[in-house]
């Protein structure tokens, strides 16, 4: 840039100088911003001072122990049971054995187990009484009962259903509804009515398979 004048020449001094003092302002302000960034950068070790490693205590840190895993297959089976087709119109009377007290064994079940189970040979482990309750949810009780008492290894269980003394006619209407039920459980092998002392009439013990 040439000066044609000396008004010219004035001009370009102050233009130089303007631009000197802005660069002058810039490099001020990039100055600070270092300086603050460097103080803020130390200032934990201002404010702790000397640090020192602290001594090994001999602790051994052990790993958290993982959470259970869900019982996803438990809950589906539970789910299943809830839902099986029990019927209500499932006539069990044909398959019912009825000397001096009622009885039921499915095929392949010898006669003597009948006998055994009615004389206490297999201590009752667990008991659910229906009594009063209706007909739906006495239905699901059973069949989350009985398969409760599979998971859990028990074969002989009491299912007490009442005598019907209460119903209108007093016609024991869920003493007939359990044995339908009862007699379309895979897991029930036999049952038969209870003796006065556990029940009479107005309860049936079971056995039940294995656990497998």
């Amino acid at each position: 840039m040439k000066a044609k004048s000396l008004q010219d020449l004035a001009g370009m001094r102050k233009q130089l100088a303007d631009r000197e003092r802005v660069e002058r302002e810039l490099a001020a302000v990039r100055a600070e911003k270092e300086r603050r960034t460097l103080a803020e950068a130390n200032l934990f070790q201002r404010a702790a001072g000397v640090v020192q490693p602290l001594p090994s205590h001999g602790r051994v840190h052990h790993v958290p122990q993982p959470p259970a895993p869900i019982p996803v297959q438990r809950q589906l089976d539970d789910q299943r049971v809830l839902l099986e087709a029990i019927s209500d119109e499932f006539d069990a009377s044909t398959l019912l054995e009825v000397d001096d007290t009622m009885s039921f064994r499915r095929p392949g079940i010898g006669i003597d187990v009948a006998r055994k189970l009615r004389r206490g040979h297999w201590s009752i482990q667990s008991e659910i009484d229906l009594h009063g309750l209706r007909r739906e949810d006495a239905r699901e009780a059973l069949a989350s009962f009985l398969r409760y008492a599979v998971r859990q290894g028990l074969r002989c269980v009491r299912v007490v259903h009442g005598k019907g003394l209460g119903s209108p006619g007093k016609t024991p209407v869920l003493k007939g509804k359990v044995h339908g039920w009862l007699v379309q459980k895979d897991e029930v092998l036999a049952f038969v009515q209870a003796r006065a002392d556990e029940g009479g009439a107005g309860a049936v013990v079971v056995l039940l398979k294995p656990a497998t």
